[in-house]
């Protein structure tokens, strides 16, 4: 994997994968990643920020996503940012970015 776009993510999932197969048998599996930042602001009161990141998988990696990945879950993720767009149903351009996950690391009890 190249470290001109690598980016590493500890976070919670936000809800169950969704998994999608290809005529040709691939997998493919989205799920949202919630990471938390704290700090204390100027009043001196501690303020956690929530960052929301869209993930996808593929193949061997979408698998073990789908099997050991409830609502909820701890991960470490390693992967590639993405950028895509798309007509929505009104004809307007809608722009993504996602995640593309490549290694996987299974934290905590849940």
């Amino acid at each position: 994997m190249s470290l001109r776009n690598k980016i590493t993510l500890i976070g919670h999932t936000g809800k169950e994968v969704e998994v999608m197969t290809f005529e040709n048998g691939t997998l493919k599996a989205t799920v949202s990643l919630a990471t938390s930042d704290h700090y204390t602001n100027a009043k001196g009161e501690k303020v956690e920020e929530t960052q929301w990141h869209n993930l996808i998988a593929f193949g061997k990696t979408a698998e073990i996503l789908q099997k050991y990945s409830p609502k909820g879950k701890e991960l470490a993720v390693e992967g590639k940012l993405t950028y895509r767009s798309y007509d929505d149903k009104d004809g307007v351009k809608r722009f993504i970015t996602e995640i593309r996950v490549e290694e996987i690391l299974l934290l905590g009890g849940k």
